[in-house]
């Protein structure tokens, strides 16, 4: 893979990584499906305008929307909004790198590589290691959420990959636009009127702020490199490099939200990131620059 490329894709780990807080907080002032509306409508409202629908089958744009935007962020901030603090969110959701993979090689005949498979195993462990520090029955079940989160995100990288768009950032608008009329719908359904009501009706500037990291840092800028990565390699390749994501996420809803790292998390955490090596070649590359 490309420097420039990597880079990328590390970026795209801290944005995602620091999002994790940025919901957290945001869930203190909006219902967590509403929260995940409000994110999609600014996303595909404000800026389908100015960006073009890709020239693709729209049914690629409908699918993204509804499992990535729909499926996987409802059931990420319903698991948060039931107890998984934001640090273990984001190294929980990395299961998707698994899912992303198994697809991959189901559907799209991207096969592993041996070293794949040991550094998916290895940083499957550190999810394992995390498991066993959970704790009470609710947050149990609020694991299992972000767990179907990842596979939801699993199956729309593959959607992504299949996709061939010729705008990944259109796309992402679009997909926006579609996931909002659904997600409010849901909202409206599922979640307190009153609280809805005051949620909106109250909306401060941390809320916007909240609002504005979600729609410009999160989704045109980390789903946007995202996509022209999934674009440019094999989603096997992409997928692991969202494994580094819980470091960011870790270290800042410490700093912020004064969560605490374990040492079974802080375990956990350090097979993953070796795990990741593994899997995209740094580990070979920095044995042969040592005997260089």
């Amino acid at each position: 893979m490309d420097t420039k490329h990597i880079i990328w894709a590390v970026l795209v780990a801290a944005i995602w990584g620091i999002n994790f807080v940025v919901i957290r907080i945001g869930l203190d002032d909006f219902p967590p499906i509403l929260l995940n509306a409000l994110r999609f409508a600014a996303t595909g409202v404000i800026f389908a305008w100015f960006i073009p629908r890709p020239n693709i089958h729209f049914g690629y744009v409908i699918g993204v929307g509804l499992v990535l935007g729909v499926a996987k962020f409802s059931l990420l901030f319903i698991g948060m909004d039931m107890g998984m603090p934001a640090g273990l969110a984001s190294l929980v959701l990395q299961a998707q790198a698994f899912f992303t993979v198994i697809f991959a090689a189901l559907f799209l005949q991207e096969r592993p590589k041996l070293e794949q498979y040991l550094g998916m195993g290895i940083a499957f462990s550190g999810l394992v290691v995390i498991s066993l520090d959970l704790g009470q029955a609710a947050v149990v079940s609020a694991f299992l959420m972000v767990i179907a989160a990842a596979a939801c995100w699993g199956v729309a990288n593959i959607l992504i990959k299949q996709s061939h768009a010729d705008s990944m950032l259109g796309l992402f608008v679009w997909a926006s636009l579609v996931a909002a009329i659904p997600l409010f719908t849901l909202s409206w359904v599922f979640e307190d009127t009153a609280k809805i009501t005051y949620a909106l009706t109250h909306i401060n500037l941390k809320g916007i702020a909240t609002i504005t990291y979600l729609v410009i840092a999160a989704t045109l800028i980390g789903f946007g490199l995202w996509g022209k990565l999934l674009k440019l390699y094999p989603a096997s390749m992409v997928a692991p490099f969202s494994l580094l994501v819980p470091a960011f996420g870790l270290s800042s809803a410490a700093l912020i939200l004064d969560e605490t790292l374990t040492p079974i998390k802080a375990i956990g955490s350090v097979l993953i990131v070796i795990g990741l090596m593994v899997n995209i070649g740094l580990w070979k590359r920095f044995r042969q620059i040592k005997k260089a």
